[in-house]
């Protein structure tokens, strides 16, 4: 078994509200760096939620409060000297739905450093280039750089996201059903990109895919009506859980 590295993010009794409705319950969690932590469990059970309280996306919603700790590398995310706009950076993002710019592959890869000042042209083109090979996709479209994003296919187009996330170089890459919309042969480049990209990044997945967390992860949490029911090691959450709610889930009882 691999070494375990050092704790990148963690949280202690965090809890999440939408106005009156509690979504999240004293959630205690340790992220660690350069793995894989992937949430499984049904819909509306707060995984989504959680993940985006990792880099803050909730704040987009009004009416939002939370309480308990939510840190990175040490530093408390919901501190008042915290400036979201770098914790972002820091904290990359890929959805659901592939969400490509209406603008060429080059342009969608360069959006991000454009944003935070001048860069050469040069510098703008290894970037690219170092971003596509990361995300395998640069050998499909390095000859056609200055087309449309959107002429794509829907899996080439989910890595043009990830590649677009990395350009940036976070530290941490969050990935919300980032399958859901995809065929097998897709999702399982995907899936390959994510271990490779776990030499680089800490990701955390959310997946309705049992079978992709247990392919993909190294450590697994089950999440239940806002709770986190357990956490572990991805072998043993699949193998010898110790809650019965995440048996019954893993083995189809319910849910």
């Amino acid at each position: 078994m691999a070494k375990e590295t050092s704790i990148k993010a963690r949280t202690q009794t965090f809890s999440f509200f939408y106005g009156q409705k509690q979504a999240l319950f004293d959630i205690n969690i340790d992220m660690h760096e350069n793995r894989v932590t992937a949430f499984i469990g049904p819909s509306g059970c707060g995984k989504s939620t959680f993940l985006r309280s990792i880099n803050r996306m909730n704040d987009l919603i009004e009416s939002t409060k939370h309480t308990g700790l939510m840190e990175v590398d040490g530093v408390d995310v919901y501190g008042s000297d915290v400036d979201v706009v770098t914790l972002r950076r820091r904290i990359g993002m890929v959805f659901q739905k592939s969400t490509p710019f209406p603008k060429s592959i080059f342009e969608n890869i360069t959006y991000g450093l454009t944003l935070t000042g001048k860069k050469s042209k040069s510098e703008l083109e290894e970037v690219v280039e170092s971003s596509l090979r990361r995300a395998a996709l640069w050998e499909e479209v390095k000859d056609r750089l200055h087309h449309s994003a959107l002429g794509l296919s829907g899996g080439q187009q989910q890595r043009l996201c990830i590649a677009r996330a990395v350009s940036v170089n976070p530290e941490i890459l969050l990935m919300d059903e980032p399958c859901s919309a995809l065929d097998p042969i897709s999702t399982g480049k995907v899936e390959e990109l994510i271990t490779q990209l776990k030499d680089q990044y800490t990701i955390v997945l959310v997946t309705h895919n049992m079978q992709q967390a247990a392919r993909v992860s190294d450590y697994t949490g089950f999440f239940l009506m806002g709770k986190l029911i357990e956490f572990d090691r991805t072998r043993t959450i699949f193998t010898s859980p110790s809650k019965k709610e995440t048996e019954d889930y893993i083995t189809g009882r319910f849910g």
